[in-house]
């Protein structure tokens, strides 16, 4: 059987994709191995899917190549996908940050896409396990028997399907349980691809037994900080600093979590691992006027911070840089290092809780392989890879659905 496209993977992108082949009057065939239908959107948010963002531009995204996002987000932007989420009928809200969150639930995006699948008449094939695709050679395929003249053969335990383009959209490596596979890295090196080490990103944070044996006690306990990782690339030059993130930041029972803890977990796995996270624990205040204001206080920092963090986290932490005196008893040289450790609280993480816990993938194929206008393989022509199988890695709150909605799009309007 022939399909104009193939697209593996029925997530975020390739349903996108889908859509958009199918809306230009492609014969398009959607395969994926799950029994049920983008289980990752249904999951999202709460339930509720982040499903874009109102700001999202090339700076909120990771990749070996930064400028490479540029095309497919101008060519279809979250103003352009909110746009068919409105035309929908679908109830939705601002949270903060302009996240954008469904008032009713995910399944209302699902719906959506599927609904622009039927539009372009898409076929489905659905739990179907694809074993392996090859490339036609197009002088051994002589016009009487390949009259579509396909490129691709692919491979299903239901048999064989022929195509003129395939478009990967299998997604990371990041929770397994709901289904998650290599397989799109191992289409890609098969038809020549180099692939960034896949590594688990906007993922909570572990911390050593020496900090556990400190901190651990504190689980569940959430402050408001400013954090940053510190990516010294070259050590000749100075060290180069990440965006900041101002949320909250939660200690767990293995380390740290939350919004900023996610969001800085993947400029921290893109440095190696070896770098410094630098949290200012007080982002609210400025630290040196407020500690020299209570420069003569009796009272000890304990009981300042208290004010501003719940008691046993004031009590735990101060315990730990061993300053329970009255900051009036306090030296000028501890002063000087008490405001600095609250500006620049340095954190060395032993590692991550992986991609069972990841919200996404960082690393994938390498994005110099692809034309970042059409998402199509330099190497391959009508091979397409997109989504989270691709070496572009969004912030937390909304950025990768529409890098797999801006992918997606191109790859759908140019298969």
């Amino acid at each position: 059987m022939y399909f104009d496209i193939i697209v593996i993977g029925a997530g975020a992108a390739g349903m996108m994709a889908a859509a958009q082949g199918g809306q230009r009057g492609r014969s398009v065939l959607l395969i994926d191995h799950s029994v049920k239908r983008a289980e990752k959107i249904r999951i999202s948010g709460g339930g509720r899917c982040n499903f874009t963002n109102l700001d999202v531009r090339p700076e909120n995204y990771l990749s070996s190549n930064p400028k490479f996002v540029r095309a497919a987000l101008s060519r279809f932007s979250s103003h352009d996908f909110v746009s068919l989420v409105k035309k929908a009928h679908i109830p939705y809200h601002e949270k903060t940050l302009g996240q954008l969150f469904c008032d009713r639930s995910a399944q209302d995006i699902i719906d959506l896409l599927q609904d622009l699948c039927a539009e372009g008449n898409v076929k489905w094939a659905q739990p179907l396990a694809v074993e392996s695709v090859q490339a036609i050679a197009a002088d051994a395929n002589p016009a009487q028997s390949n009259p579509h003249g396909a490129r691709f053969v692919v491979n299903t335990t239901q048999g064989s399907l022929l195509c003129q383009s395939i478009i990967i959209a299998t997604g990371g490596l990041t929770v397994p349980k709901i289904g998650a596979t290599d397989f799109g890295y191992r289409i890609a090196k098969q038809f020549g691809h180099h692939i960034i080490e896949p590594r688990p990103a906007l993922v909570p944070l572990t911390f050593a037994p020496e900090w556990l044996s400190i901190y651990a006690e504190l689980s569940g306990l959430s402050i408001p900080v400013l954090a940053r990782c510190s990516m010294d690339t070259n050590k000749s030059s100075k060290a180069k600093s990440t965006p900041e993130f101002a949320e909250s930041l939660l200690f767990t029972h293995r380390g740290l979590s939350g919004p900023t803890a996610l969001q800085v977990s993947s400029y921290w796995q893109m440095a190696g691992r070896q770098q410094t996270i630098e949290i200012n624990l007080l982002p609210q205040l400025n630290i040196v006027e407020w500690v020299q204001c209570h420069r003569r206080s009796k009272q000890t920092l304990t009981t300042l911070l208290s004010e501003y963090w719940p008691k046993r986290l004031a009590q735990t932490w101060c315990e730990a840089q061993g300053w329970l005196r009255p900051l009036v008893e306090m030296s000028n040289q501890e002063i000087e290092q008490l405001t600095h450790r609250l500006r620049r609280w340095q954190l060395h993480p032993s590692g991550t809780l992986g991609f069972d816990k990841a919200e996404v993938t960082l690393g994938g194929v390498d994005t110099d392989e692809l034309d970042q206008r059409t998402l199509e393989s330099r190497r391959t022509p009508g091979l397409f890879f997109v989504g989270e199988v691709v070496d572009v890695t969004g912030w937390l709150g909304g950025y990768n659905f529409q890098w797999a909605w801006s992918s997606g799009f191109c790859a759908g309007q140019t298969a």
